[in-house]
This record gives C-alpha cells, structure tokens and sequence, in this order.
C-alpha cells in the first residue's frame, strides 16, 4: 500500500496536464499512486495522458460530471491512507509529498496537513498573500483565523487523512462554484491544518476553468448550512462574511442584483474594511471599471487588486 494518493481530475486539459504530471513523477517521495480521472474531457487530453507509462499511474474515464464527482470518485479507487488532490493545471515543487510525510510523522494524530503556493498569471508569478507571521517553519492553525487573505487549504497543495476526508463527506457535487471552500469550512469546523510556510506547488491561472464561468455562479455554495455555527464561532462569521463580499461583488459585476442584496444584508459590514464597505456601496459600471484598471495594474507588474 503507497504512503500517499495522487488524484488529479481531468476536463480538457490538454495545454497543461503534461507537464502536472511529470511534477507528480519527478517527486523525491516516490511511494505513491497517481491515479487520473477523465471527466468527459473532448479534447488531446486522455491521449496525452496515455503518452505516461509509469507503474504508478492508474487511469479512469468517465461521462463528464464535474470536478467535485471527479475528485470524490479518486478517493473511492484510493488505496493509500492519506490522499492529496492536484488540479490538471497546476503542478507540485519535487519536494511537495517529502515535506508532507515529514510534517504527518511529526503530528501523527492531525488530520490536515497544507503549504503556501505561489500564483501563475498572465502577468507574471507572486506568491500568495497570507494573514499569518512568515517564518520558515510551519504552524498549526485555526483555518478560519489564518485564513483572511488567503486559504490556507488550496486544493492543489494539502494532503488529508482519507477517512477524515470520508466522515467530512467530501466534495458536495450540488455546487459548481465554490465547492472547495465549502470542504474546507466543514473540516475546519473539526479540524486544524498543520500549515508548511514553504512554498511548495503553483496554482496556474487558466481563463477557461470552469470554476470562473458565469453561469455557474449561480451553483454556489450555501452559507446557510452553517447558519448555527456561525452563531457563536466569531472566527467563522468573519470568514463567511468575507467570502458573502467577494460573491456579492462578483454578483454586481455579473449584474445579479438579487443575489448581491441577499449577501450584502446578510453579512456583518463590522467585519469588513473602510474600502471593502465602499466597494460594496458602488454601482456596477463603477466595478467594471475598476475591474478594467486592476487588470492594467496587473499587466504593469501590480498585484495588488483593488478588490481585497
């Protein structure tokens, strides 16, 4: 039985799964499985996949869908106790799963084990802002706490004792939008993640990830499952009310007045910024246009968006 289970969902991910999966084979750990799910893709990508001839490597196909379904069924055909997801367009440091056996060997009884990323954009590559100390350490945190700028938990970059992944339910497949998040809030609630400070995988920024399409923000996920919760983890509520401001921005933007009033009434504006509450006070053509200079600040090697 391998130390760990790679799982890696795939939809048209031709342009990038190559080179995902030879990050994955060039680990120094080697005592794992990597096992491909093909969610429908319709283009290069199963036969890029087949190129691969590593003993390691399990592949399935299936109709598509979605990620969350995808992801879920790795887990089912896992046979490793701990598990770790890596999205077909992103792709892991050689160090990524030796780090992560380290920290599990030394915390033996925790459930989450995670590190910092660094982001590829058009633009260029920045390392992910995160509301913890820097250290060249790691901590062991609150989720909701340490994770006011940015997830501690990224999809890409996190391994899990599988049958905690198991009791927390996995990914709901209901929602298309958010469905990470949604994990993370129901193991965070159990849980704290042993946080590495390196930067240890590259989340690769792609245009096209369903994740970013319109017509899934509708299929978002539902605050209201944690309504008790939020009642008396303070924590939580201000990470809630985070996330309720970045959907009713994106709301706004996508001119879906609704939702935005729904979400704006329903989060604290005490726990949000001077220019966080501004920003939810403008109109949708002053957002859009702001949105159109934070891309040309970004282009000009600025990172920082206006929206945060």
């Amino acid at each position: 039985m391998p130390q760990f289970s790679v799982i890696i969902p795939v939809y048209n991910k031709e342009r990038f799964i190559e080179n995902t999966i030879h990050s994955v084979l060039q680990q120094s750990f080697t005592d794992f499985e990597l096992i491909l799910i093909n969610d429908g893709s319709t283009d290069q990508s199963e036969a890029k996949i087949k190129t691969f001839t590593d003993s390691r490597i399990r592949y399935f196909s299936t109709p598509n869908q979605g990620v969350s379904l995808a992801r879920n069924l790795g887990v089912e055909k896992s046979t490793a106790s701990y598990i770790t997801f890596l999205d077909a367009d992103d792709y892991w440091f050689t160090d990524f799963l030796q780090e992560m056996k380290l920290m599990i060997s030394q915390h033996p009884d925790e459930k989450i084990f995670a590190a910092a990323i660094e982001v590829e954009t058009p633009e260029g590559v920045v390392a992910a802002p995160y509301s913890i100390s820097k250290n060249d350490g790691y901590h062991v945190l609150n989720y909701f706490q340490a994770s006011m700028k940015t997830t501690i938990i990224c999809t890409s970059c996190a391994v899990f004792d599988k049958d905690f992944f198991n009791q927390t339910g996995g990914f709901d497949a209901k929602i298309r939008s958010g469905q990470d998040t949604d994990l993370w809030i129901r193991m965070g609630l159990r849980q704290k993640v042993v946080f590495i400070q390196k930067i240890l995988a590259r989340y690769v920024y792609d245009q096209n990830s369903l994740s970013k399409k319109k017509e899934f923000h509708a299929q978002r996920m539902d605050f209201q499952k944690f309504a008790e919760a939020e009642k008396t983890n303070l924590a939580l509520r201000k990470f809630l009310d985070l996330n309720r401001y970045a959907l009713a921005i994106r709301s706004r933007l996508y001119g879906d007045e609704i939702n935005f009033n729904q979400l704006k009434k329903d989060l604290a504006l005490e726990n949000l910024t001077f220019r966080k509450r501004i920003l939810l006070s403008l109109p949708g053509f002053a957002l859009r246009f702001l949105l159109s200079v934070n891309q040309v600040l970004r282009k000009l090697g600025w990172s920082q968006s206006v929206f945060k």
